[in-house]
């Protein structure tokens, strides 16, 4: 901690991470362990938080991330979409295919910001607010490989034919960037991917990942 920085912000934030890393819930005691600080200081963060919707208790008394952290996940969107368009429209008219940001909604992927080239006679309609699952599509499918190679650099991922007959895609992860888990591609009508196509969407994840730094 720094003279500049706030050390009941920075508790009440090291409270959400620890909630958001479990599926069942912490209790009043078992946060206060991994704090560091006794148990009136987190009923003190707890009922802050319950107050703006970030954090809910069950009948048990365990704490959970509230619905409140919903809505500030979808205030993000805008901002990474806007972060990413230049890298995207660029991909796109290099590529001359359908280029999308795609970000995880649960367990589904959603494009978030999508760009059509200009010059093409046809291309694939993909809009966003598009979802699939994650295990389908090369989107999806990038960010799944990203998670089981958590330092790593899994690449690009490409598909054919998963979400719509004829169309064929190439999708790398966005790595380092703190709290998006997403990937950057194109979609195309084609019967093979290009072999430029791959690591061109590389490139442009990498762009957009530094641009959310």
């Amino acid at each position: 901690m720094t003279a500049e920085t706030s050390q009941t912000l920075d508790r009440g934030l090291r409270v959400l991470k620890l909630l958001a890393d479990t599926d069942h819930g912490l209790t009043v005691t078992e946060l206060s362990q991994k704090l560091g600080v006794n148990r009136t200081v987190v009923y003190r963060l707890l009922a802050t938080l319950e107050q703006h919707a970030l954090v809910r208790r069950d009948l048990g008394g365990r704490a959970r991330v509230g619905l409140g952290v919903l809505r500030l996940g979808r205030l993000v969107h805008p901002l990474v979409r806007e972060a990413a368009m230049p890298a995207l429209r660029s991909l796109a008219e290099d590529i001359g295919a359908t280029a999308h940001l795609t970000l995880v909604d649960g367990a589904e992927a959603l494009a978030v910001a999508v760009v059509e080239p200009s010059w093409t006679d046809y291309h694939v309609a993909y809009r966003a607010g598009f979802r699939h699952p994650l295990d389908r599509g090369a989107a999806g499918k990038a960010i799944l490989a990203a998670r089981q190679q958590p330092n790593g650099d899994p690449g690009y991922t490409l598909t054919h034919g998963e979400l719509e007959a004829g169309a064929c895609g190439a999708a790398a992860p966005l790595l380092g960037v703190t709290g998006v888990e997403g990937s950057v591609g194109v979609v195309m009508l084609a019967e093979v991917v290009p072999e430029r196509v791959g690591p061109r969407v590389v490139e442009a994840a990498r762009e957009v990942a530094e641009a959310l730094r």
